[in-house]
């Protein structure tokens, strides 16, 4: 059986290992792939892994011996779903794996703004607390974030999990959803959208991205935030009308914005946020530590071989 790893560097640059699906088959893993590679790279195989790479109802009809799609990655929007379906191919996708790591990364971008630990290590190592006349030094003010609101986006495994977070803080917990959650903890209240962004003092998003809330994150979402309230990205970048959030930042409308993720990545050398006022972009790698990447690879084997057993895991139906 012909297995093939489309774009695998991201997953894995060199760190971990393949091994266990090139025990599944005979195993070809790109780097890498550019559009018009991908047909050619995928001719002959019977399964095929995708991170990124767009497999699109043109590129799966000219791939008749495929049988399986494993994408390595929670969101499948690269894979026409439909198309798949009407081709007989299975395919899965890996729910979870990166719940604490995403988590991490939305208090990353908080305590940058509360602490800014790396401005302050910085200002120490060129001098600036060695030449002051006071044991104690600070270039901008430190706050507590015991206390204070914290807004959840979102409220599936990694908006519960920043949730958990915010509430060993001390902080008070909101969150808006799509669909009404009965099992919410005693800590978290369920509010609208326009109440949680009202009493905010930080906003996390954690939602998937739809055709309906594209772009939600626009003039009127940030004008209703509190001019000290921070936004915190971590979910998909089309979320945010990029342009209106720069706007936000430079008239000070919210006092800033952490960001892992943008609308077109890399970003583009004249995207408005690159030099925004107040505002932290990190580059999609929420997702990306080791321990998740780990965990990303051992479902993908364990989906594949499900499978193949006749009993598959985590199949994305249209």
């Amino acid at each position: 059986m012909e297995i093939v790893v489309l774009d695998g560097y991201t997953l894995n640059p060199g760190d971990l290992t393949w091994d266990g699906l090139a025990q599944l088959g005979h195993l070809t893993v790109y780097d890498r792939t550019v559009p018009e590679e991908t047909v050619a790279r995928a001719a002959g195989a019977e399964v095929v892994f995708t991170n990124k790479v767009l497999l699109t109802r043109e590129v799966l009809s000219q791939i008749p011996g495929l049988r399986y799609i494993g994408v390595l990655a929670t969101g499948y929007n690269v894979v026409d779903i439909g198309a798949a379906a009407d081709a007989g191919i299975v395919v899965t996708n890996i729910p979870a794996y990166s719940t604490a790591s995403v988590a991490q990364m939305v208090f990353a971008h908080i305590l940058n703004f509360t602490n800014r630990v790396e401005l302050h290590a910085t200002e120490v190592r060129n001098g600036k607390w060695t030449g002051h006349p006071d044991f104690s030094y600070q270039s901008t003010p430190q706050c507590e974030i015991a206390g204070k609101t914290l807004g959840i986006i979102g409220f599936g495994q990694i908006g519960r999990h920043v949730g958990r977070l915010g509430h060993a803080f001390g902080m008070r917990v909101l969150f808006h959803n799509r669909s009404h959650v009965k099992d919410a903890p005693s800590w978290a209240t369920q509010v609208n959208l326009e109440q949680l962004t009202r009493e905010s003092d930080f906003v996390s998003i954690n939602c998937p991205l739809s055709h309906e809330n594209r772009e939600f994150v626009n003039h009127g979402f940030l004008s209703g935030m509190k001019p000290s309230a921070f936004l915190i990205n971590t979910g998909r970048g089309p979320l945010v009308h990029e342009a209106d959030l720069a706007d936000a930042l430079n008239k000070g409308i919210i006092a800033g914005a952490g960001l892992d993720v943008l609308t077109t990545e890399p970003a583009l050398p004249g995207n408005p946020l690159l030099t925004a006022r107040n505002c932290f972009i990190t580059p999609h790698m929420a997702w990306a530590t080791l321990e998740a990447r780990t965990r990303l690879i051992t479902i993908a084997v364990d989906n594949l071989r499900a499978f193949l057993a006749g009993q598959p895991q985590n199949v994305i139906r249209p």
